[in-house]
């Protein structure tokens, strides 16, 4: 049974799924699918062209669905997707994609976490289980794998990518690629270790971590260049997931990965 508020407005052509819930003055358009099970608090704004997963909830003052904040929009049907057990806070913003990007969606996971005032820009990809924290603002065509986390007021620089597992500090400005299992922060922001303790938490062992970092050290400290650290890596490390996702990600990096600590902290001294 759905239980729309009478003072909620939700248009006729609007799916909804069992149990769902729609408190005063939300607004639901035209072209909209929501799953069971899910929470629309009061005003709530869900524009046209959005499909919601099941056991989601959108808070008060959030936005789903806005036309994208870009000059090659022309109109054209272009959607948002959101996954299952999303929670969308606080006047968070999740626009449509584009015909121009050649994505034409926005697209966000399941088990993920939009923190208050979030704002998700066109034909972005937020992966599973992520968590992007208040006032985080990630620009058009940004890809964040999954379990990644976005400490707040950080700003992503459009076509950017954030690993699987990393974490990024607050208030940072990423300008390049976050490699998986890392944690980059400071300012500028640069590679700072290994999210040790999100990979322990979410059941790595001890020697994978360790093989984590060893891969890493010789990335960032043995003072090659991305393509021969790559090559090394490769040669010197035994088969795994880890070390295989590490070199797909940066060799498929087009802004390239952020630099090491000592790379950043002589850039600032110069």
């Amino acid at each position: 049974m759905t239980n729309i508020h009478p003072l909620a407005c939700v248009h006729p052509g609007a799916q909804l799924g069992e149990n769902v819930e729609v408190g005063p003055y939300a607004y639901i358009d035209d072209n909209v699918v929501i799953g069971d099970n899910c929470k629309i608090l009061p005003h709530a704004t869900i524009f046209p062209y959005v499909k919601i997963g099941n056991n989601c909830q959108v808070f008060p003052g959030a936005v789903v669905g806005a036309v994208p904040q870009d000059l090659k929009f022309e109109g054209e049907v272009t959607w948002v997707e959101i996954g299952d057990r999303v929670t969308i806070r606080e006047c968070a913003t999740i626009n449509r994609g584009t015909k121009a990007s050649g994505k034409g969606v926005t697209r966000v996971g399941n088990d993920t976490l939009i923190m208050s005032y979030v704002h998700v820009a066109h034909d972005c990809h937020v992966g599973n289980h992520c968590i992007l924290v208040s006032y985080v603002g990630i620009a058009g065509e940004t890809d964040v794998d999954d379990w990644a986390i976005i400490g707040g007021s950080t700003v992503v620089h459009q076509f950017s990518h954030i690993g699987t597992h990393a974490m990024v500090g607050g208030g940072s400005a990423v300008n390049k690629d976050i490699p998986p299992y890392s944690i980059c922060g400071r300012n500028p922001i640069c590679f700072s270790g290994i999210n040790i303790v999100g990979l322990r938490r979410r059941g790595f062992d001890s020697d994978v971590i360790r093989n984590i970092k060893d891969i890493y050290d010789t990335i960032y400290y043995q003072g090659l260049n991305n393509a021969d650290a790559c090559s090394k890596v490769e040669a010197g490390f035994p088969q795994s997931v880890e070390r295989d996702t590490i070199l797909e990600f940066i060799r498929g990096s087009k802004r390239g990965i952020v630099r090491g600590l000592e790379l950043s902290v002589k850039s600032e001294v110069e």
